[in-house]
């Protein structure tokens, strides 16, 4: 059998750029799985967070370490020469610059298949306010929110709306940022302020929901046309809410594989999955959050995640693996449907 170059693309620009490295060191591990190592040779390359790619001995060393190479000189996209061998793109990026559709554009460019969402798919995903236009549009439920720019974040009448729309508390987020990253929780006018200047310094696109006491559940999607949906999973934990700190914390949140839930509302929010995965045309994963509140047994769509982490505190490779797809075999079937789409 004739192995296939498997370029692993970690590291990357964005605040996130260590739980990429840790997510590429699980995917590594995966592919060098006995049943996957006549399959795959891996050709590992890292981006540092001054955008410059880095190859061979200094990309394998961080693998190797975990930790964040000094950053060294060179040009932007002066591309390792190892690039050329690669056969097919593994990009685990998260964050602005990697799961955004950037780096999905060139690697669209290089002709060469990679996984994950092209495109579209990556930009809607990833910018909250595109995402939920998209969902709105598909006739999915959602919580309650407002868009604005960081321009705004100072006039009083946008928080009077906020205020009168949404009311406290509220959720403020960038548009553009995952992993929790410049979310926070406001319970009055001077928190709301506070928050909305916080996120602006991450993003110009700005994000305001209204809370909901509701349980805090996943699905996974995997597939191109005809996706399918995992178990459902759920996320508790004692933090205020399921920020950065917590979530990728060790023991900060507890993940119930599979979430005790009526057989109804697991349907549910797995056939919301789906229609959510398609309505951005996203491929090859995504997970979506959900809150579903007992009272009503509304299901409400959160949000979808076009490059989800594979840490090992990370609910996807986990719903994947309690649904009957073991992580070295999601790996295999990941790279298959880029191949696919490709």
């Amino acid at each position: 059998m004739t192995q296939l170059n498997v370029g692993l693309l970690f590291g990357g620009c964005s605040g996130e750029h260590e739980v990429s490295i840790r997510s590429a060191i699980a995917i590594a591990q995966a592919l060098q799985a006995p049943q996957n190592t006549s399959r795959y040779n891996i050709i590992p390359f890292y981006i540092q967070k001054n955008g410059v790619w880095q190859g061979g001995d200094v990309a394998q060393e961080v693998l190797n370490t975990a930790v964040p190479t000094p950053t060294r000189d060179g040009k932007l996209w002066n591309f390792p020469p190892e690039a050329e061998a690669v056969d097919v793109w593994f990009p685990i990026l998260h964050g602005p610059n990697g799961e955004d559709g950037t780096v999905q554009g060139l690697l669209t460019l290089m002709q060469v298949p990679f996984v994950g969402s092209g495109v579209l798919g990556s930009t809607v995903g990833m910018d909250k306010l595109a995402m939920k236009t998209a969902f709105a549009q598909a006739g999915l439920p959602q919580v309650k929110y407002i868009g604005l720019l960081s321009s705004q974040v100072k006039d009083s009448s946008i928080h009077e709306q906020i205020e009168l729309e949404l009311g406290y508390p509220c959720f403020i987020k960038p548009a553009n940022l995952g992993s929790s990253v410049g979310i926070s929780k406001a319970r009055s006018r001077s928190e709301l302020e506070t928050a909305l200047s916080n996120a602006a310094s991450y993003d110009r696109r700005l994000i305001v929901e209204a809370a909901v006491k509701a349980r805090e559940v996943e699905c996974a999607v995997l597939g191109n046309d005809k996706p399918k949906a995992s178990t459902i999973g759920e996320i508790t934990f004692e933090s205020d809410f399921y920020d950065y700190e917590t979530k990728y914390t060790a023991g900060q949140a507890q993940l119930y594989i599979p979430a005790s839930l009526p057989d109804h509302i697991t349907k549910k929010i797995q056939d919301t999955a789906i229609a959510a995965f398609l309505a951005i045309d996203a491929s090859g994963l995504g997970r979506v959050d959900f809150f579903y509140v007992e009272e009503t047994g509304e299901v409400l769509i959160n949000e979808i995640n076009t490059l989800p982490g594979f840490t090992a505190t990370s609910m996807y490779p986990g719903l994947w693996e309690a649904t009957g797809v073991s992580f070295p075999e999601l790996v295999h079937q990941l790279i298959q449907f880029a191949q696919e789409r490709k």
